[in-house]
């Protein structure tokens, strides 16, 4: 009775303080004016908002809405508009500045209002926090904070305009016009392809507001619609994105950019021996398929950097079954191969000049009288024995062979696998940053920088010859894919390693960050959702590679 009591009265309380905050609008003359909608705070979950007061609009008709930046407050100074957000206050006679006043926003990073009929052109106006002005590289973050910023207040700011039914979304720059489109075009995009054409979420189209920097803004945008395709490839079902099918979209993707895709079929893998790829093969009826692909942005007798993706489109764990609970993620265990051709893909767009290759291993890990058993052992390409003790643990299993043949096929100068191997990033890094390993401080650097200026960051980790003992030498076969002990990570990356002899060479272990993201995801994503994950930190990689000297 007495808990009853407590809950009446607090209902109470919160209908009695919804009522003053109305009447304190009317007070100041904003109801008459103008209608404020509360953004949704770091929503990482865009299709369950409520699309409260939507504007209402015929089918075809252009509904405009603009997203401004406002900095946060500091000591006695108010919260301060943007450049581009002076501009519009102006235009809109100071009602922008006036209404950030009456509603108290203090332009905390992520937290805003959506304004309706403040102006005649644009339906809706979202202002959002971009925290303090003159944010830097943070040292302790390892991040920089400004561009970060500017992702994620683009980021809430559109999708809560997409919320409110606006068609053209015109984006404020915030002084860093690349980061604003990477944000907002990550916000809006859905994964609608199974949903009715009514239930669909509107992606709405995407413009620069007031600023001459159109060419940062479409490499923003370049940057963020590769991720986009990434994304796509790993939502999409199994039984829609087999390994024939990840190629035909793979040649859809790459084909018009210049990019040369060759497709090889089960002929071709039999006959240049890549035997642990078809162990785990043959298990599925799903015929696989390795993918070659090949960017020339220069001279072609130029040493390529080679790209390796882990392309299980499904992975049920094999004769080692996996939990049920949680087997419908396993479709994005192609993470890695998806990134890879979306890396190509804005690598072409951008013209970076450097080549660039890929070796794609694509099928399934399916149970069967076909599949390969624990315990199996196969011979590799370099001689070595690899014993499959644990089937579950296929990743790289799947991709000895193909590295060893990318290796002595294209002589690269450098070596980047992409892979969902190992669970120990998702305990040790959770969805903060992808895990790294490098034979080289060199590479390290560099994708430690890149990864600091997209906001996607990487993590190192150990490359010991401790890990090396963990994996060899055992009593019947050179290398075990599952090794001894708990440290999954860095035993698979060590597998991995005893495959690279003398190249330089970096894995980046995305299991925790490529796959679903369900513990506070980044503001412009979506949380229960493929990421995409890290794409855009390896094309600033290569950008860097290919441009060392720009700044």
């Amino acid at each position: 009775m007495a808990n009853y009591i407590a809950n009446a009265l607090n209902k109470s309380k919160r209908i009695y303080k919804g009522v003053q905050y109305l009447r304190a609008f009317t007070q100041a003359g904003v109801k008459n004016r103008s209608l404020g909608r509360l953004l949704p705070t770091y929503s990482p979950t865009g299709d369950r908002q409520v699309r409260h007061y939507a504007i209402k609009c015929e089918e075809g008709s252009v509904v405009k809405g603009v997203v401004v930046g406002v900095y946060s407050k500091e000591g006695d100074k108010e919260a301060k508009l943007t450049s581009s957000g002076e501009k519009f206050d102006d235009r809109a006679q100071g009602k922008i500045s006036e209404l950030i006043r009456e509603t108290g926003m203090r332009g905390d990073l992520g937290k805003g209002l959506v304004f309706m009929n403040v102006d005649a052109e644009f339906s809706a106006v979202a202002v959002v926090g971009l925290g303090q002005e003159g944010a830097g590289f943070n040292d302790l973050e390892v991040i920089d904070e400004g561009m970060e910023n500017a992702r994620v207040a683009a980021g809430v700011g559109a999708r809560a305009l997409q919320m409110q039914g606006v068609t053209d979304v015109f984006v404020d720059s915030m002084e860093y016009p690349e980061q604003a489109a990477e944000g907002s075009a990550l916000a809006i995009w859905r994964y609608n392809s199974n949903r009715r054409k009514q239930d669909r979420t509107h992606i709405p189209k995407l413009e620069l507001y007031d600023s001459p920097e159109v060419d940062a803004w479409t490499r923003g945008l370049f940057k963020a619609e590769s991720q986009n395709l990434a994304r796509r490839l790993c939502d999409s079902p199994a039984n829609q994105m087999t390994p024939t099918i990840f190629a035909q979209s793979t040649v859809d993707a790459l084909c018009p950019c210049g990019v040369s895709v060759e497709i090889r079929s089960m002929d071709w893998i039999e006959e240049n021996r890549l035997n642990s790829f078809l162990m785990v093969a043959k298990g599925s009826c799903e015929p696989p398929v390795v993918l070659e692909i090949t960017y020339c942005g220069t001279a072609p007798e130029d040493k390529p950097i080679l790209l390796l993706g882990k392309g299980l489109t499904y992975n049920s764990g094999g004769l080692c079954l996996r939990p049920k609970d949680c087997m419908h993620m396993y479709r994005g265990c192609m993470a890695g191969a998806a990134a890879a051709v979306a890396t190509i893909r804005a690598a072409a767009a951008l013209s970076l000049p450097l080549n660039v290759s890929a070796v794609l291993p694509l099928c399934e890990n399916m149970p069967s009288g076909m599949a390969v058993k624990p315990g199996d052992v196969v011979t590799l390409m370099n001689g070595k024995t690899l014993g499959i003790v644990d089937v579950s643990k296929a990743g790289a299993v799947v991709m000895a062979d193909p590295l060893l043949y990318a290796q002595s096929n294209f002589k690269p100068r450098l070596v980047v696998d992409i892979a969902t191997l190992g669970y120990g990033v998702c305990c040790g890094l959770g969805g903060s940053a992808a895990g790294i390993f490098s034979n080289s401080n060199f590479v390290y650097k560099q994708f430690e920088k890149a990864g600091s200026l997209t906001g996607d960051r990487v993590w190192r980790l150990p490359l010991w010859n401790y890990f090396k003992q963990l994996v060899t030498p055992n009593k019947t076969f050179d290398i075990s894919n599952r090794g001894r002990g708990p440290a999954s990570s860095c035993i698979a990356a060590a597998v991995l390693h005893e495959l690279v002899p003398c190249v330089d060479w970096a894995h980046l272990d995305i299991r925790n960050v490529g796959m679903m993201t369900r513990y506070n995801p980044l503001p412009y994503l979506l949380q229960d959702r493929m990421t995409g994950r890290p794409t855009r930190t390896i094309i600033q990689f290569l950008y860097q590679m290919a441009c060392p000297d720009t700044k």
